[in-house]
C-alpha cells in the first residue's frame, strides 16, 4: 500500500510494463529525431522516469553509465525548482560536478505536472559529437581541467533560445540543436504518455503506482541479497595512466544480511589527467554490477539500490573535485569499476571473467563541404566468459550499450574508408569457456584529419578466471607504427589507423574444455 492507496500485483505488473514503454517509446523518438551519426545510428543516449523527489521509477535498456548516474541530474534540477514548475518546462546540464558525467552527455529534464502539480520527472541524456572547447568531439587525451574539455552546462532553465545560444558555443551548431530539440521532443513525448496514464488512473493512484515499484524493486534486492553468504570480498586493479603510470583501484564488498556496502577506500588520488570520476559515475558502474550478478531481471528502478551503500574517499579518482578533467573518467574508469565489482563478487556468485573494460574511444574531425565535421564512436571487444558459454565476441561491454555504426553510415559522415572490420580472431582468453573476441577497425583517411584515441587496456588484457587464460590486450597502430592508448594526433590521405580491441578472458582450464 503506497499511499493509503493499494497497488495489487497485477496493476503493479501492468504499471511497470506501462512505465517501460514510455521510456522505450521516448528513447525511439530521441534516435529517430536525432541528426548525429551518435545518437541515430549508436544510439548513444538513455531515457528514464523520476518520481517527485528524483527517485529513478523506471528506465529503458539503454547506456548503464547514463541510467545509474542521472538522479543525480534530476536531484540538481528539482533542488533549483522546487514547486515552481510548468508543463513547458525544460532543464539542461552537463556539469559532471552538477550532476552530470562528462561534458559530451548533456541531458534535458522535464517536470510531470499533473493538475497544475509536480507529479516526477523525464529525463533524457544523449552523449553528443561535440562540446565546444580546444578538442573536437570533447574527448580529449590529456586535459587536465573541466575548462579543457568544452562548453561546461551549470543546470538552468533552457527554452528555445538558449538551447539554440547552447548550440552556437559548439562545433555544427546546426546538428547541435538539433539533438537538443530531438532530446525536447523525447521528454514531451514522456510528459504526454505520462498524462495519459495519470488521465485514466488518476494522479493520485499514478503516484501511488511509481511508489509500489520502487517498493517492490527494493523487496527484490533484499531477497536476492539475503541469498548471499554474509562476507567480506575485495579486488584490486590498476587504470593505465596518460603518462604511463598505474593509478590504483581497491574495492571492499560487505555483504551482510539483506544488505551491501562497497568502499573504494585505497584507490588512487584523483589525477592530473581524466580518468577521474564524478562519485554519479562511480554509482553507475558499481549499482550495474551490482544488478547484473544478483537480480538482474529486477524492475530497473531506485528502489533495486536501497539497500546498498557505496563510499569513496573525497578528492581520490572515483569522488573527484572540481576543477579536475573527467572525460575518460565517465567512460574507462567507470568500466574498470563495474570490473572491480564484478571480481570482487565473482567468487560468491560464480560470476564471469573479465571482459575488454574499455570503450575504446575514437573522436574523428575535419572539414567538409558542410564546414566542420565531428564523430565520435566507442568500439566493441570481448566479453567474459560465464560458466557454461563462451564470452560473447564483437559487442559493446559494461557500461556502453551502443551499437556499432554501420560502414555505410561512417562514409558518408566523413572523407574517410573502411579498410577492415573484422573479428579479432585468438584474442580471447582460452580455457574451458573461452573469452569472447576483440573487433578489428581500419580507417583510412581520404583528406586531412584529427584524430584522439582514449581507451584502456593497452598493457595488460583482462584477467581469466579459475584457470582461464587472459584475453588479449589491444593495440592501436598509425600505418604499423605502434601508438599508446591514450593519444591525438592528424592524418594525413592514405593514412591508416588501427584499433583492435581486447579480447574477454577465458573461463576454468582449457584441458576441460
Amino acid at each position: 500500500m503506497s499511499g493509503g492507496i493499494a497497488i495489487d500485483p497485477v496493476e503493479l505488473q501492468v504499471l511497470s510494463g506501462a512505465l517501460r514503454s514510455i521510456c522505450d517509446e521516448m528513447g525511439a523518438v530521441l534516435v529517430r529525431a536525432s541528426h548525429s551519426a551518435n545518437i541515430k545510428e549508436r544510439r548513444d543516449c538513455s531515457t528514464a522516469i523520476f518520481d517527485r523527489g528524483g527517485e529513478l521509477v523506471m528506465q529503458a535498456e539503454h547506456i548503464p553509465v547514463h541510467l545509474g548516474s542521472m538522479p543525480a541530474a534530476v536531484a540538481a534540477v528539482a533542488g533549483l525548482a522546487g514547486d515552481e514548475v510548468a508543463g513547458d518546462d525544460v532543464w539542461i546540464l552537463n556539469d559532471p560536478y552538477r550532476g552530470g558525467t562528462h561534458l559530451p552527455d548533456i541531458t534535458l529534464v522535464s517536470p510531470l505536472v499533473i493538475d497544475d502539480r509536480l507529479g516526477g520527472w523525464v529525463a533524457s541524456r544523449a552523449h553528443h559529437a561535440d562540446v565546444g572547447g580546444p578538442t573536437p568531439g570533447g574527448m580529449p587525451a590529456h586535459s587536465r581541467t573541466l575548462a579543457d574539455e568544452g562548453v561546461v552546462i551549470a543546470p538552468r532553465r533552457a527554452g528555445p533560445d538558449e538551447l539554440a545560444a547552447i548550440a552556437s558555443r559548439m562545433r555544427r551548431p546546426d546538428e547541435r540543436l538539433a539533438d537538443l530539440r530531438a532530446q525536447r521532443a523525447a521528454n514531451l513525448r514522456g510528459q504526454a504518455r505520462l498524462g495519459e496514464l495519470a488521465g485514466r488512473s488518476g494522479r493520485e493512484r499514478l503516484l501511488a503506482g511509481m511508489a509500489a515499484v520502487l517498493d517492490h524493486a527494493e523487496r527484490r534486492s533484499r531477497a536476492a541479497f539475503a541469498a548471499l553468504a554474509d562476507g567480506v570480498h575485495e579486488a584490486a586493479d590498476e587504470l593505465e595512466g596518460a603518462d604511463g603510470e598505474p593509478i590504483p583501484l581497491r574495492v571492499r564488498v560487505e555483504i551482510a544480511g539483506d544488505r551491501l556496502d562497497v568502499d573504494f577506500a585505497g584507490s588512487a588520488s584523483q589525477v592530473d589527467g581524466n580518468l577521474n570520476c564524478p562519485l554519479p559515475v562511480t554509482r553507475a558502474a558499481t549499482l550495474f554490477a551490482i544488478k547484473a550478478l544478483t537480480d538482474p531481471d529486477a524492475p530497473p528502478s531506485a528502489g533495486a539500490f536501497r539497500p546498498v551503500g557505496i563510499t569513496a574517499p573525497a578528492g581520490s579518482v572515483l569522488n573527484a573535485r572540481p576543477p579536475a578533467a573527467v572525460a575518460a573518467g565517465n567512460v574507462e574508469t567507470s568500466s574498470r569499476v563495474a570490473d572491480l565489482v564484478l571480481t570482487a563478487l565473482a567468487e560468491v556468485v560464480d560470476g564471469p571473467a573479465q571482459g575488454q573494460g574499455t570503450m575504446n574511444n575514437l573522436t574523428l574531425a575535419g572539414t567538409g563541404a558542410g564546414g566542420e565535421l565531428t564523430y565520435y564512436e566507442t568500439i566493441a571487444g570481448g566479453q567474459g566468459a560465464c560458466r557454461g558459454t563462451d564470452g560473447p565476441s564483437a559487442v559493446h561491454v559494461a557500461m556502453s550499450n551502443t551499437l556499432n555504426t554501420p560502414i555505410e553510415a561512417l562514409e558518408a559522415e566523413l572523407p574517410v574508408r573502411i579498410a577492415e572490420l573484422a573479428v579479432r580472431r585468438g584474442s580471447g582468453g582460452e580455457g574451458e569457456r573461452r573469452g569472447g573476441e576483440g573487433v578489428v577497425r581500419a580507417i583510412e583517411a581520404l583528406a586531412p584529419l584529427r584524430f584522439t584515441l582514449v581507451g584502456e587496456r593497452r598493457t595488460r588484457g583482462p584477467r581469466g578466471r579459475d584457470g582461464g587464460g587472459d584475453g588479449s590486450p589491444g593495440r592501436n597502430s598509425l600505418n604499423g607504427e605502434p601508438l599508446p592508448g591514450k593519444c591525438e594526433g592528424e592524418l594525413a590521405p592514405g593514412d591508416v589507423l588501427r584499433i583492435e580491441t581486447p579480447g574477454g578472458g577465458g573461463l576454468g582450464r582449457r584441458r576441460d574444455r
